[in-house]
């Protein structure tokens, strides 16, 4: 239970030894300890995506969340400040299904990482290339599959000052976008 609340409520290890008569060294054990049970159980991501394309699937749903933590003291937390949320956490890649069903998560990066350093890190444009998968994606990843001719990851449009989305446009987003809900629903259910 002590290492459960480290985990989830981003507890300081020295209030919980201190709680439980138990020492610092002894908590930094057991979730360390517990860290590496669960990673070892994660499944990685080029067999995650043959697992979907055997069950037939065809598209992903791909995005990035930032769960949010207490900032530390000191000049090292910088890293895991977010100008885009304005809060200290750290940044995760999701795959689901289309269902918003969790297949994938990434390892925790510093939240100022965007997430198209993020996927480039990971290789998510080659796994998915060599799958035979599709990706559907935000805006946040524009930019990471350039080939026009035959697309893994599909972006939106993005308008801007000087460029004014067309009425197609628009609805092709919107049909993007709902198709990509269930991703959010899965970080949902990650983060509660």
């Amino acid at each position: 239970m002590i290492v459960l609340a480290v985990l989830r409520h981003d507890q300081r290890l020295a209030d919980m030894a201190g709680g439980n008569n138990v020492s610092e060294s002894t908590v930094r054990r057991w979730r360390d300890e517990l860290i590496a049970l669960l990673a070892a159980q994660a499944p990685r991501l080029d067999r995650a995506l043959k697992k979907v394309a055997k069950q037939s699937g065809e598209v992903v749903l791909i995005d990035g969340t930032l769960i949010p933590t207490q900032r530390r003291a000191g000049k090292a937390d910088r890293r895991n400040y977010s100008a885009k949320h304005r809060h200290h956490g750290l940044h995760f890649l999701a795959l689901t299904d289309e269902k918003g069903r969790l297949i994938w998560l990434s390892a925790a990066r510093p939240g100022r990482t965007h997430d198209n350093t993020a996927a480039r890190h990971d290789h998510i444009l080659a796994h998915l290339r060599a799958a035979g998968l599709g990706a559907l994606a935000d805006l946040g990843f524009r930019g990471l599959d350039n080939d026009v001719r035959d697309p893994v990851i599909v972006t939106g449009f993005h308008a801007s000052r000087a460029h004014k989305l067309t009425p197609g446009q628009k609805t092709a987003n919107r049909i993007l976008a709902t198709e990509r809900a269930p991703v959010e629903h899965g970080f949902a259910h990650l983060k509660n």
